[in-house]
């Protein structure tokens, strides 16, 4: 991937003045999805109640497991179906509404491209459906395939023949040639190898760096805690946890100092002090637990409380 290549909101022009820059990115305010059943009885609550807020230029993680709401919450984001009540707004305008679309760029979680088109091609036609010129769409074609590391030399191939990796960076690619200011990503690094994987975290930081606003969706929690600012977890439709991941994963009882070059003499020094003191465990800096921790252990607590159980946790700790 090119390294000296940087996200650039000279792409193109839209996606520009859709809201003052001090409203929201996102927000919704008792946010609630009923599926109706045949019978009353079988009606499916999928979101229950969401208040949360994402502020501009930040990366925020969605997280549930299946069936917890996460694909809902994206589909009444982009107003692809409508709220049972509550409201969500969008860059400042209501969910939906096809201002606040056209500064929207959406990663699905599986990659529908037309098979027979080359990545060029793809990105072109969707350039003309945001009425870009042929110069804009040249410009921006060339920019963002760059920026998502395709291989040159596959570029003219037809789509079917790509791997998901390569059919995963043209899908990226077509989610940012609006240029927009919201990139909404469902399970970004799924078919990716390990590489792959590294180079797209790479990638969202960088679209942070542009200034724009990351809503991320992933099962990859380690992803999520190495590029996300703040999450929030759902669980059969209701907010659980929301804070930013340092709050989230610290352990609260343990102190930690971290330096460089530090002397032997001092290191040994300082040990010393501490073991007579009482003090049994000396690390550096503020230890943290890891958010796939926290992600099971809200889930098995969780299910042990439906089932009239007490809490448990898989590795015994508080983890806070």
């Amino acid at each position: 991937m090119p390294q000296e290549v940087h996200v650039s909101n000279s792409s193109s022009s839209l996606g520009r003045g859709v809201a003052d820059r001090g409203v929201a990115a996102l927000e919704t305010i008792n946010l609630t999805k009923v599926y109706p059943g045949f019978w009353k009885s079988q009606s499916v609550t999928a979101l229950r109640n969401l208040n949360l807020r994402v502020e501009r230029g930040e990366i925020f993680g969605l997280l549930g497991p299946n069936g917890s709401g996460k694909t809902t919450t994206i589909k009444l984001l982009l107003g692809l179906i409508n709220p049972t009540s509550g409201s969500a707004s969008v860059l400042g305008r209501p969910a939906g509404d096809q201002l606040s679309r056209r500064s929207i760029g959406y990663l699905p979680e599986e990659t529908y491209l037309y098979r027979f088109l080359n990545a060029r091609q793809t990105l072109d036609f969707y350039g003309r459906l945001f009425n870009m010129n042929r110069a804009q769409r040249a410009k921006a074609i060339d920019f963002y395939l760059d920026f998502v590391g395709l291989d040159p030399a596959v570029r003219r191939r037809p789509l079917r023949t790509y791997s998901k990796g390569q059919a995963r960076r043209v899908g990226l690619a077509q989610a940012l040639l609006n240029d927009p200011e919201l990139v909404i990503l469902d399970e970004p690094t799924s078919g990716l190898d390990p590489l792959g994987t590294l180079e797209m975290k790479n990638l969202i930081k960088e679209l942070k760096r542009a200034g724009k606003t990351v809503l991320l969706s992933s099962h990859q929690l380690a992803d999520v805690e190495d590029v996300c600012d703040r999450i929030c977890i759902l669980y059969r439709g209701n907010l659980e946890i929301e804070g930013t991941i340092d709050q989230l994963l610290e352990v609260r009882d343990v102190f930690r100092i971290e330096g460089r070059n530090v002397p032997e003499a001092l290191q040994q020094e300082m040990v010393t002090r501490l073991q007579q003191a009482g003090i049994s465990e000396i690390r550096p800096g503020v230890q943290r637990s890891r958010l796939e921790d926290l992600f099971k252990r809200m889930v098995l607590d969780k299910r042990a409380s439906e089932r009239g159980e007490a809490p448990r946790s898989p590795d015994g700790g508080s983890g806070r």
